[in-house]
């Protein structure tokens, strides 16, 4: 009889299981799991890049995006994909963004510095699909080193695309790519991560050799 309670306790917790892998393969089936950077001249440092974002918690009216240490972002754009309306997007840094009574996940800092992009709240049963953009400046892990162009960031997301500036052809990656190149014969290299950390890329790149008149 103890068997039989075992069993029928088991089953009995099977449909929670089931419900538990349809969020998980759910979750991986929305469009918020990749992001591309396109390098701007190396001298400048920055990369200009856009992601997807799905939020389909009800109430939820805003996407807060803690900008890396080391880095600046600037001209931050947002807009909702289904209906292509743009969005109210503030940058807010350290007391403002206690001051916002804004959870960020970390400590706020004097320094610390958070994108704040506002959407009507999510209705329950409904959702909300953003598409992000923005500017970074990170003179610490882009930039050149004598005539080699170097980029050297963690990349946290399942797929991350990089392409590089016009004019560079790639010479090594610490990461396995799939190497491409674009319609305006710029080198693209998407890194696939299925695991649920960050993967350290490190870019070397160079500049094409100028075509002999």
């Amino acid at each position: 009889m103890r068997c039989l309670g075992a069993i029928a306790l088991l089953l009995a917790a099977l449909p929670c299981a089931a419900q538990d892998d349809e969020d998980r393969l759910s979750e991986r089936a929305r469009q918020d799991r990749e992001i591309v950077y396109f390098l701007n001249a190396p001298e400048t440092h920055s990369f200009w890049l856009y992601h997807d974002y799905t939020e389909t918690q009800p109430g939820v009216d805003k996407y807060l995006n803690v900008v890396r240490k080391g880095s600046t972002a600037s001209g931050p754009e947002a807009r909702i994909l289904d209906t292509g309306d743009t969005l109210r997007v503030e940058t807010l840094k350290g007391a403002a963004i206690t001051q916002a009574r804004l959870d960020i996940g970390e400590k706020v800092e004097a320094d610390t510095e958070v994108v704040v992009i506002h959407f009507p709240p999510v209705a329950k049963g409904g959702s909300v699909r953003l598409r992000i953009s923005e500017t970074y400046t990170d003179p610490g892990r882009y930039g050149m080193k004598g005539d080699t162009l170097v980029f050297d960031r963690t990349l946290s997301r399942p797929r991350n695309a990089i392409v590089l500036p016009a004019g560079f052809y790639l010479t090594a990656s610490s990461i396995p790519a799939t190497i491409t190149e674009t319609e305006d014969g710029r080198i693209r290299l998407d890194f696939w991560n299925p695991r649920p950390d960050e993967i350290a890329v490190l870019l070397l790149a160079k500049p094409r050799p100028a075509a002999k008149p």
